[in-house]
């Protein structure tokens, strides 16, 4: 990897002509929270960069566009996938305003609120909703996290604002959100549901009791649909096969299909999403091969195996229209200042 070139660019956001008052959509979308409960494939959709580090916004349209085209009713902006971590809160809650206004009549946007101070938090949802998104997603607080009675405090914060997905990921939060707590903040009317990365086994749990969940992990998320009764999955791996996606949801059990895109499903996850996602995005041409650290792509003997995988699955079933080809190092380019 040390053959990577570096970049130190400044991140300016430039003067944005479709960035319009986001007070003006308050009224023009009023988000419903059952429509929110029926979607069953949520793509948690990628921002891609330009070489000095600022958001391609002409790129990040066509990938929303390629989802719609394969019939997703749903995007999650700037998660964890679409590095809302590295974003400030400003250039975060511009990209939900843009992506409402330029497709909030074809897609649900959600819109991540989440962070370790409810302050911030209260004040993210708050202007993604002025802006007019359908929901907002919600990661516990995390490194310094609190108790589990700060939890509910917390939760109870947001949930007074609208429409709120809980997401559970000790993966990254080391705090597991435990049922109980879970069971009380589903009396608040504004819980549309959970987003639970702790297994399906938790899921089943919850689907028991009638509450509205989400995988969040590609490789569970057939089981979760029709096994668990989890209503669908919000998938990192839609970025790459929308349809195929797609059909794992909607069109019955099929473990046929679901064993072929396992391999995948593995690749995808082998280090901290979004990396391997970026790396396979820029591979089959479809972002320029920009990374913001701390991210960095995968190494080369990873990167050709995402080749071979594009193959056995069919490059007609990924998106983009290039011949995917393994990168060279010199080909990527990571920005440090952003």
């Amino acid at each position: 990897m040390a053959a990577l070139k570096a970049s130190n660019f400044l991140f300016r956001r430039p003067a944005l002509p479709f960035f319009r008052s986001i007070t003006t959509n308050i009224n023009s979308r009023r988000p419903s929270i059952e429509d929110v409960r029926s979607l069953r494939l949520i793509t948690a959709v990628k921002t891609p960069y330009l070489p000095n580090g600022r958001f391609d916004l002409e790129t990040y349209d066509n990938l929303v566009n390629m989802q719609i085209a394969n019939g997703i009713k749903a995007i999650l902006v700037a998660g964890s996938t679409g590095e809302g971590q590295l974003m400030t809160w400003d250039d975060q809650i511009m990209l939900i305003a843009h992506t409402i206004n330029c497709f909030g009549d074809k897609v649900k946007v959600i819109g991540n609120g989440g962070s370790n101070c409810t302050s911030e938090a209260i004040n993210a949802t708050e202007r993604g909703f002025a802006a007019g998104m359908d929901a907002a997603l919600h990661i516990s607080p995390y490194y310094g996290k609190t108790s589990l009675d700060g939890l509910v405090a917390h939760y109870n914060a947001v949930l007074s604002i609208g429409p709120v997905i809980i997401y559970n990921i000790p993966q990254r939060t080391t705090q597991d959100i435990p049922p109980s707590i879970i069971e009380t903040l589903a009396q608040n009317p504004n819980l549309v549901g959970v987003k639970e990365c702790a297994g399906n086994d938790r899921i089943k749990q919850y689907t028991d009791k009638g509450l509205v969940v989400w995988t969040g992990i590609d490789k569970e998320s057939h089981d979760a649909r029709w096994d668990c009764g989890a209503v669908g999955v919000q998938s990192v791996a839609a970025n790459l096969i929308p349809g195929l996606i797609r059909e794992l949801m909607f069109e019955g059990k099929n473990p046929t299909l679901n064993s072929k895109l396992k391999p995948l499903f593995e690749w995808i996850s082998q280090e901290p999403v979004p990396i391997a996602l970026n790396t396979a995005l820029a591979q089959l041409g479809v972002i320029k091969p920009v990374f913001r650290l701390p991210h960095v792509p995968l190494r080369m003997e990873k990167r050709a195996d995402f080749v071979k995988l594009v193959n056995e699955i069919g490059r007609e079933h990924f998106v983009g229209e290039k011949d995917v080809q393994v990168l060279d190092d010199d080909d990527f380019i990571i920005v440090a200042r952003y």
